[in-house]
Protein backbone atom coordinates (compact mmCIF):
# COMPACT_ATOMS: atom_id res chain seq x y z
CA UNK A 1 0.00 0.00 0.00
CA UNK A 2 1.29 3.38 -0.90
CA UNK A 3 1.75 6.29 1.77
CA UNK A 4 -0.80 8.49 0.01
CA UNK A 5 -3.27 5.74 0.55
CA UNK A 6 -2.43 4.90 4.57
CA UNK A 7 -2.84 8.98 5.07
CA UNK A 8 -5.68 8.87 3.09
CA UNK A 9 -7.05 5.62 5.47
CA UNK A 10 -5.86 7.59 8.75
CA UNK A 11 -7.92 10.67 7.29
CA UNK A 12 -10.91 9.07 6.92
CA UNK A 13 -11.26 7.35 9.96
CA UNK A 14 -9.77 9.99 12.53
CA UNK A 15 -12.74 11.69 10.88
CA UNK A 16 -15.29 9.17 11.41
CA UNK A 17 -14.65 9.23 15.05
CA UNK A 18 -14.92 12.90 15.17
CA UNK A 19 -11.60 14.25 15.20
CA UNK A 20 -9.38 15.88 12.69
CA UNK A 21 -5.72 15.02 10.65
CA UNK A 22 -4.94 18.50 9.58
CA UNK A 23 -1.96 18.44 6.91
CA UNK A 24 0.98 20.04 8.29
CA UNK A 25 3.61 22.39 6.02
CA UNK A 26 5.86 24.22 7.81
CA UNK A 27 7.69 26.29 5.41
CA UNK A 28 11.47 26.55 6.01
CA UNK A 29 11.11 23.19 7.77
CA UNK A 30 11.61 20.45 5.62
CA UNK A 31 10.86 17.02 7.31
CA UNK A 32 8.27 17.64 9.40
CA UNK A 33 5.66 14.97 10.13
CA UNK A 34 2.71 14.72 7.94
CA UNK A 35 -0.36 14.90 9.70
CA UNK A 36 -1.61 16.57 13.29
CA UNK A 37 -4.14 13.92 14.53
CA UNK A 38 -6.25 15.32 17.27
CA UNK A 39 -8.86 13.05 18.61
CA UNK A 40 -11.39 13.77 21.18
CA UNK A 41 -10.60 13.90 24.46
CA UNK A 42 -7.35 13.30 23.75
CA UNK A 43 -4.11 15.70 23.50
CA UNK A 44 -2.57 16.54 19.66
CA UNK A 45 -0.03 13.69 18.33
CA UNK A 46 2.40 14.50 15.11
CA UNK A 47 1.92 11.43 12.83
CA UNK A 48 4.43 10.74 10.28
CA UNK A 49 2.60 8.22 7.54
CA UNK A 50 4.91 5.31 5.63
CA UNK A 51 4.44 2.95 3.18
CA UNK A 52 5.05 -0.71 4.46
CA UNK A 53 9.01 -1.14 5.07
CA UNK A 54 9.16 3.23 4.67
CA UNK A 55 12.45 4.55 5.81
CA UNK A 56 12.39 7.90 7.50
CA UNK A 57 14.60 10.02 5.65
CA UNK A 58 17.56 12.09 7.86
CA UNK A 59 15.62 15.33 7.70
CA UNK A 60 12.83 13.25 9.35
CA UNK A 61 14.82 12.01 11.87
CA UNK A 62 15.75 15.33 13.32
CA UNK A 63 12.51 17.12 13.14
CA UNK A 64 10.91 13.72 15.27
CA UNK A 65 13.37 13.81 17.67
CA UNK A 66 13.00 17.94 18.00
CA UNK A 67 9.33 17.61 18.60
CA UNK A 68 9.98 14.56 20.98
CA UNK A 69 13.01 16.43 23.18
CA UNK A 70 10.14 19.59 23.07
CA UNK A 71 7.65 16.79 25.10
CA UNK A 72 5.70 16.24 21.78
CA UNK A 73 4.23 12.88 21.04
CA UNK A 74 4.79 11.76 17.55
CA UNK A 75 3.62 8.54 15.85
CA UNK A 76 5.21 6.76 12.97
CA UNK A 77 2.62 5.01 10.87
CA UNK A 78 3.71 2.43 8.41
CA UNK A 79 1.46 1.01 6.49
CA UNK A 80 -2.35 -0.86 7.65
CA UNK A 81 -0.43 -2.67 10.67
CA UNK A 82 0.57 0.61 11.33
CA UNK A 83 -2.84 2.31 11.46
CA UNK A 84 -4.42 -0.85 13.45
CA UNK A 85 -1.31 -0.16 16.12
CA UNK A 86 -2.22 3.82 16.31
CA UNK A 87 -5.89 3.00 16.79
CA UNK A 88 -5.58 0.67 19.47
CA UNK A 89 -2.99 2.58 21.55
CA UNK A 90 -5.51 5.59 21.37
CA UNK A 91 -8.22 3.94 22.62
CA UNK A 92 -10.61 2.98 19.52
CA UNK A 93 -9.42 -1.19 18.93
CA UNK A 94 -12.92 -1.00 16.73
CA UNK A 95 -11.35 0.78 14.56
CA UNK A 96 -8.16 -0.69 14.21
CA UNK A 97 -9.74 -3.63 13.85
CA UNK A 98 -12.08 -2.63 10.86
CA UNK A 99 -8.98 -1.42 9.74
CA UNK A 100 -7.15 -4.34 9.36
CA UNK A 101 -10.03 -6.37 7.88
CA UNK A 102 -10.88 -3.69 5.37
CA UNK A 103 -7.41 -3.21 3.75
CA UNK A 104 -5.44 -6.12 4.58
Amino acid sequence: MRERDVEKILVDEVRRLGGRAYKWTSPGNAGVPDRIVIMPGHQPVFVELKADGGVLSALQQVQIKRLKELGQPVEVVRGVSGLKKFFENYGYPDTALEVAARFR
